[in-house]
């Protein structure tokens, strides 16, 4: 037999064969933390403007009120109670929000209402992580991070913002990481991230329920387990806002009712047999409303996202905003948008994804160039959006006037009771039991503390026996139209 052949490279170290490590190339490692870099981003610019309106006295309503009361309840084992919606006032039988209570323990260690603020923004700012990682893995690194900066600007998540603290910033993380799941096909996920909405406010079961439809119709060929499981938490929503709405926010309410039956049609519990939705208020305010559409579409998705059933998680709050009676709700203003941008973004994300292929070349071009058209669009925005006064730089500086203000309030004592309207109710809830003013309902609170920078009250010891005519109250400070009263 002949030897085998032997070659140079037969008597070479073992270790010639092993090949040099793979190492990712820069991009590589790069584009998995944009979408965090993102969020960290988002999350400063969130904060500063929270804060620095917060720091300006600029609070825009009694919700930041209200909510630091209930989980300053909660931080101290307690029944959630807001006295600035009336003595005594169980918040759950107002709106159904208990996912407050994981406030709890970081206002329990840091007592203020910006506590509630940093928490909003964090909360907001993640849902820019799923968002743009979703994008980014159906167009690819740049488009996505596009579409995440878009969404990150957008109108609704700026509103929001701007409005103090509200319990629906917890809802927009979990949006967004449930319909990222489902792009991605992953259908536990898909259906499991939503199920929390039903404690975040009572009429986001159904949403629950269109997510769950949406899974449903785009796993039927794929896992008939996973729709027919869809189609399960798909009831289990509906029926957690009906028995929400019917059941669990009446039992908290002294009342015995839920309390915005009449904003959305005729007053009345359904279950006494009044149809809340006759006689809906549908085409009231319909100026206002296909203006708030406009908005939602156009510089959002560029009408885009109309390609995408994504679209229909959007119907249930929609839905109730615009059958409403009240007009707060029809426009861009405020928090109610927030829930609609994850949608929104994301339906744009799944529209592209598929309009790239489009045997029309028109479409092809419009996808290749709209996730930089909605970046810009964002851009340009902002500069009539509530984070364009970060450029301002008397946006970080505390006014001479707020320090006056709080001095003269810090003459309330701990535990004192206050009745108190908006700015000086946000700077006392930490601390006192709190009435808003003119509800306290026979209980003669130890002080009085207004705003009356309008001059709206002329007399403000004559407004004080009107609210409580068988007290006298003292003025003992004024501050830049704040004043503050002590009962004698």
């Amino acid at each position: 037999m002949h030897a085998p052949l032997v070659t140079p490279q037969d008597h070479a170290p073992a270790a010639a064969h092993i090949p040099p490590p793979v190492t990712a190339s820069p991009a590589r490692d790069r584009r998995p933390r944009d979408p965090y870099l993102l969020a960290v981003l988002l999350f400063l610019a969130y904060a500063a403007l929270s804060i620095g309106r917060y720091r300006h006295l600029a609070t825009k309503s009694w919700d930041l009120g209200i909510f630091e009361q209930a989980v300053r309840a909660y931080a101290h084992l307690q029944a959630p109670v807001a006295d600035l919606k009336g003595p005594g006032t169980n918040i759950l039988g107002d709106h159904f929000s208990p996912v407050t209570a994981l406030l709890a323990p970081a206002y329990r260690i840091f007592p203020t209402p910006v506590t509630l603020l940093v928490a909003q923004a964090a909360l907001l700012a993640l849902s820019a992580v799923p968002v743009t990682r979703a994008a980014a893995g159906l167009l690819g690194r740049h488009r996505g991070l596009a579409l995440g900066v878009a969404y990150g600007l957008s109108w609704g998540l700026q509103r929001a913002v701007d409005f103090d603290f509200h319990e629906v910033c917890f809802a927009v993380p979990l949006i967004a990481f449930a319909l990222e799941a489902l792009l991605a096909r992953r259908w536990r996920g898909a259906l499991l991230w939503p199920l929390p909405l039903v404690f975040v406010k009572e009429d986001l079961g159904f949403t629950v329920a269109a997510i769950a439809v949406v899974v449903a119709v785009r796993a039927r060929r794929s896992s008939r387990r996973a729709a027919l499981c869809a189609l399960g938490v798909a009831a289990l929503g509906v029926l957690a806002a009906v028995v929400t709405l019917t059941v669990v926010i009446p039992a908290f309410n002294t009342a015995d009712t839920y309390a915005y039956w009449d904003k959305v049609g005729a007053p009345g519990n359904p279950l006494n047999g009044s149809n809340p939705l006759s006689g809906s208020h549908l085409l009231d305010g319909i100026g206002t409303k296909l203006r708030t559409l406009a908005w939602l579409l156009i510089p959002t998705t560029g009408l885009l996202a109309l390609r995408s059933p994504l679209l229909l998680v959007a119907l249930p709050t929609l839905g109730w905003r615009f059958l409403s009676s009240d007009a707060h709700y029809w426009g861009t203003d405020w928090h109610y948008s927030a829930v609609l941008m994850p949608v929104l973004s994301l339906a744009l994300a799944d529209a592209l994804s598929r309009a790239r292929y489009s045997p029309r070349p028109w479409l092809r071009s419009y996808a290749l160039h709209l996730p930089a058209a909605v970046a810009a669009a964002s851009l340009a925005l902002t500069t009539t959006l509530p984070l364009s006064l970060l450029t301002d730089p008397e946006a970080y500086r505390k006014p001479a006037r707020v320090s006056a203000v709080e001095r003269m309030l810090a003459r309330v004592p701990d535990g004192a009771s206050v009745e108190a309207n908006t700015g000086p109710s946000s700077r006392l809830t930490s601390r006192c039991r709190v009435f808003w003013v003119g509800t306290a309902h026979g209980i003669t609170p130890d002080f009085i503390a207004l705003d009356n920078t309008s001059h709206g009250i002329h007399d403000v010891q004559a407004y004080a026996r009107q609210l409580h005519p068988h007290a006298e109250y003292a003025v003992v400070g004024a501050r830049y139209g704040y004043v503050l009263l002590k009962r004698r």
